[in-house]
């Protein structure tokens, strides 16, 4: 036969609750990779936040499609570093992106546009701090000895290279010169000579030469060599990510230490002259046509490259292209930068190709990350780059635990003084439910990649709070039961019925309070929201399995019934005192 309304058996409500602790920590030690320990946010363990803002060529407002998209490719990129905990977040036109861990310095490369292609070198490059020769020097003329050495070539020309993807070899000496077309592209076999530079040039045309698109990629070549002497290396290229693959280009290499005059990518616009099979002047390749990339050792040397599988497409271009251009430069050019730029040896064909730049094992890493996920639709500039370390996101983990153990000390001075036993139910209650807690953060990091930050830990503390609430309405109803003179035994059941509806309508107001602020909030105050929420249930399991059935318990107890141990002593005189005093305010009119 059921108990009557408010009347439990309290052994089965706690034997539920040993199960649901038995299963969750089962689950935490049995499962997985076994770890017992939440995964920490960036605040807590260290990690990288970088600021990217979107910019276009004209100045226009980025679409909301461009920029979630790039949102969402900037997410795989992250999940591509191989760290959890990561988040991209939109904000207006600016990406931020959040990535905890020790290892999180690539997310500063994670807003590279990756925007990849391959063009011819036309003439020598020229170095960072020297203008152009005047004159372009025949393919029959070596440079200077003294000269310096272009990145990813080296001063001797090398033999053919056996490996079976017929991969380039650097090479300077044999690199002869040909400048950028300036209408109908020429055959491979003319090369016009190069017009000389101006003498003068106005420093202000100078700084437009600089600044202006149209200068830099200009169809004339007077205005390309123009380019050439004026631009800065050191500066901040307004062109990264936003060049024409239908012109030609004037850059720098990644490094700042030397200027290219670059052939186009494609045939400029109304060239009819180009025929579809010219591969003399054109690649026709960009990262679209890359299949894959991976980081590798470097066979030729020291260092780590970058190996490009060419989809089937994109091998024939290539092949096609190195073919036409034995001896020839060719640049990497990865947003408007040149990554290398070795001589073309021998056809390569097979599909595959390389990148080298004396690159560091995870700047390879980072680079073929980028480039295997694609290129983003709009340019970025990284107008915040913060790194956090783990000492000092330990103590913020330690000055959080500082406050809400100093929280969870006065809740407990407060329960023992005011409630006593109850204030010992209290008490013995929040350690449980911070048992429920820890197991289910664990999981959670587990199994949906949650991770605890500070405003996570605000949540908790705050949720100590809505926890105790919920004791202290069932204790003080039990009061109010005891003062209208029921004794401890019979007050449970009665003040259990009548303060239940209260604990469940004020869980559903935080609940619903939580849920509205996760769902308009952003970045970090979406973990606040969560984890109050998440108290906030786990609050309602622990009051209907453990508090309310300790209390039956407790007031079954013979020994811990007993007035000045429960806390109720001080209830039961007062409703004694006012009865009595009722009685003699009742003879008093009757007499």
């Amino acid at each position: 036969m059921a108990p009557p309304a408010g009347q439990i058996r309290p052994a089965k409500y706690l034997a539920s609750f040993v199960l649901i602790v038995v299963a969750l920590y089962a689950l935490v030690f049995f499962t997985g990779n076994g770890s017992a320990k939440p995964k920490l946010g960036i605040d807590l363990q260290g990690g990288t936040i970088v600021t990217l803002t979107a910019r276009q060529e004209d100045g226009a407002q980025p679409s909301d499609e461009a920029l979630n998209r790039a949102r969402d490719l900037i997410e795989v990129r992250v999940n591509g570093l191989g760290v959890s905990g990561a988040e991209v977040v939109r904000d207006g036109t600016n990406l931020t992106i959040t990535v905890p861990g020790a290892d999180s310095e690539g997310a500063k490369g994670l807003g590279q546009t990756a925007r990849l292609a391959f063009r011819k070198v036309m003439g020598q490059p020229i170095p960072a701090g020297a203008a152009p020769n005047t004159e372009a020097p025949s393919s029959s003329t070596p440079p200077s000895s003294n000269a310096s050495t272009p990145p990813s070539q080296s001063q001797t020309a090398s033999p053919p290279s056996s490996n079976a993807n017929g991969r380039p070899a650097p090479n300077l000496q044999a690199q002869p010169s040909s400048p950028a077309p300036s209408s109908p592209a020429p055959s491979s076999s003319t090369q016009p000579s190069t017009p000389s530079a101006p003498a003068n040039i106005d420093p202000k045309v100078a700084k437009e030469i600089q600044e202006a698109k149209a200068l830099r990629q200009s169809t004339e070549q007077q205005v390309l060599q123009q380019a050439a002497i004026m631009l800065d290396c050191t500066q901040p290229d307004p062109l990264r990510g936003n060049d024409d693959l239908d012109k030609p280009l004037v850059t720098c290499d990644e490094k700042g230490e030397f200027k290219y005059i670059l052939a186009p990518v494609n045939p400029a616009a109304g060239d009819t002259t180009a025929k579809p099979d010219d591969f003399s002047m054109y690649s026709r390749l960009t990262g679209e046509d890359i299949n894959n990339a991976a980081a590798n050792s470097n066979p030729n040397g020291t260092g780590y490259v970058v190996n490009l599988d060419f989809k089937s497409e994109g091998g024939s271009k290539w092949a096609k292209f190195t073919s036409a251009n034995v001896q020839q430069a060719v640049a990497v050019v990865l947003d408007g930068e040149v990554m290398s730029a070795p001589t073309i040896q021998s056809a390569i064909e097979g599909g595959s190709t390389e990148i080298s730049g004396k690159f560091t094992l995870k700047e390879a890493q980072n680079l073929a990350n980028t480039l295997k996920y694609g290129a983003l639709p709009l340019s970025f500039d990284s107008s915040e780059a913060q790194t956090i370390s783990p000492t000092l996101g330990l103590q913020s983990l330690k000055a959080g635990l500082i406050a809400g153990g100093i929280g969870l000390a006065l809740v407990f001075v407060y329960c023992m003084f005011y409630y006593r036993l109850l204030g010992f139910m209290t008490i013995l209650s929040l350690g449980l439910s911070g048992v429920i807690v820890y197991g289910v953060l664990v999981l959670l990091g587990r199994w949906i990649g949650f991770t605890l930050d500070l405003a996570g830990i605000a949540g908790f503390i705050v949720a100590i709070g809505i926890t105790a609430d919920s004791f202290i309405v069932f204790f003080e109803r039990l009061k109010d039961e005891v003062r209208e003179g029921r004794t401890f035994r019979s007050a449970v059941p009665r003040a259990w019925v009548r303060s239940r509806r209260t604990i469940l309508s004020a869980d559903a107001v935080s609940f619903i309070a939580a849920a509205v602020l996760y769902v308009i909030a952003v970045g970090q105050v979406k973990g606040f929201a969560f984890t109050l929420g998440m108290s906030t249930v786990l609050d309602l399991v622990v009051v209907f399995l453990v508090t309310h059935p300790l209390v039956a318990m407790a007031s079954k107890s013979k020994f811990l019934s007993n007035p000045n141990l429960s806390g109720l002593g001080g209830a039961a005189r007062e409703g004694a005192a006012h009865r009595a005093g009722s009685g003699k305010t009742a003879a008093v009119k009757e007499a």
